[in-house]
């Protein structure tokens, strides 16, 4: 089981939902703000079974142009205008 954490700008919230539901899984959206300007965030909370990851990162990466990779704890994906969080048990 992955719990994958997305923080994404308040205008990609509802596009990447609807994809994501559409595509049959479940999401949890909490409202956030905060940065320099305070603008809008929202992140978004998956959490999918192991052989699921990779469909849903490719949700993810349809909608987000791919800026690069790191690593943290865990997995970690950063797109242009996403931030990517994986946690596994």
């Amino acid at each position: 089981m992955k719990l994958i954490i997305a923080i994404v700008r308040d205008v990609d919230s509802d596009p990447v939902s609807h994809a994501l539901t559409s595509a049959s899984f479940r999401v949890t959206g909490v409202a956030s703000s905060g940065g320099f300007l305070r603008k809008g965030r929202t992140t978004l909370l998956v959490g999918v079974e192991d052989e699921q990851l990779e469909p849903a990162l490719t949700i993810f990466a349809a909608r987000f142009h791919r800026k690069k990779k790191k690593k943290a704890t865990g997995l970690s994906f950063s797109w242009s205008r996403l931030t990517t969080s994986i946690i596994s048990d």
